[in-house]
């Protein structure tokens, strides 16, 4: 019996555009994930979420097997079916005390899919709390027009562009706290953020873009992953799969792709309109 979301789950997803917590790993197993982490800083000398973003995958095996956890897809096939790829994935790692943020914005303004149907499971392998900047969403932002984000480069956003949707109420907003081992997943229209981590524990998570294969790239030709039934369309090339921990072909790979993503000259889906 696989885990998929019932239909209260399914139906809660489409009128507010996220959904938590749900289960995918025992703690020991989250636990293993952060010491394989540790190891990959470790080779590179620095931190590692200067490395590991839109890709993360190709960085290591271990975190490609993650992203094909029966639990995770099992909830992902319930939103979009059963033909699905891994369009991407991201560390979002915070230090004790960091006041580092994301603000408040939309995937779909760079992603470049259509149609809008990718969904994102952010994976917490220790503890995501309020006090340590746990994801936070705004319910039903996902239903609304696409909106313009102000690119400010701040060096304490974690958001490659510091990019930023103004006047937001977030009043409303709501904080998905989870567990280690445990995972949200929210709709790539879907205004999300998060705040800083005041306390004395890191907050380290892993977030997983999927689509169906359907989906097609609005930015030219590019890569992705299937994990999940078939791709019947070909709308992608594939990833290079890793075999080992920072492999030189997988991580050449990973810094091209983070280098295009910070392309100014790629204009947000907003202002195409």
């Amino acid at each position: 019996m696989g885990n998929y979301l019932s239909g209260s789950q399914v139906a809660h997803f489409k009128r507010e555009g996220y959904l938590a917590p749900l289960d995918a790993l025992e703690p020991e197993e989250a636990d293993s994930c952060l010491e394989q982490l540790q190891e990959i800083e470790n080779l590179l000398g620095e931190d590692p979420q200067k490395y590991l973003k839109i890709k993360a995958h190709l960085a290591a095996p271990w975190i490609l097997k993650l992203a094909c956890n029966p639990s995770i897809l099992d909830a992902v096939e319930s939103l979009i079916g059963p033909d699905i790829l891994l369009f991407g994935s991201s560390l979002f790692a915070k230090r004790e005390h960091d006041s580092r943020f994301v603000s408040w914005h939309q995937d779909s303004a760079y992603y470049g899919l259509h149609p809008h149907k990718e969904v994102t499971a952010w994976v917490a392998l220790t503890d995501a709390t309020r006090e340590n900047g746990c994801l936070r969403v705004i319910p039903g932002s996902h239903l609304e027009a696409d909106q313009e984000h102000d690119e400010t480069y701040d060096p304490q956003n974690l958001l490659a562009r510091g990019q930023t949707i103004k006047g937001i109420d977030d009043s409303a907003s709501v904080h998905m706290e989870l567990r280690r081992g445990q995972f949200s997943l929210h709709h790539e229209r879907t205004v999300h953020g998060s705040e800083g981590n005041s306390t004395d524990q890191r907050r380290i998570g892993i977030a997983f873009f999927y689509m169906p294969a359907k989906v097609q790239s609005t930015l030219g030709r590019r890569t992705a992953h299937l994990v999940r039934g078939s791709d019947h369309y070909g709308h992608w090339d594939d990833d290079p799969v890793p075999t080992a921990v920072l492999e030189p072909e997988c991580v050449d790979f990973l810094k091209e792709i983070w280098r295009r993503y910070q392309d100014k000259s790629v204009s947000q889906a907003a202002r195409k309109k």
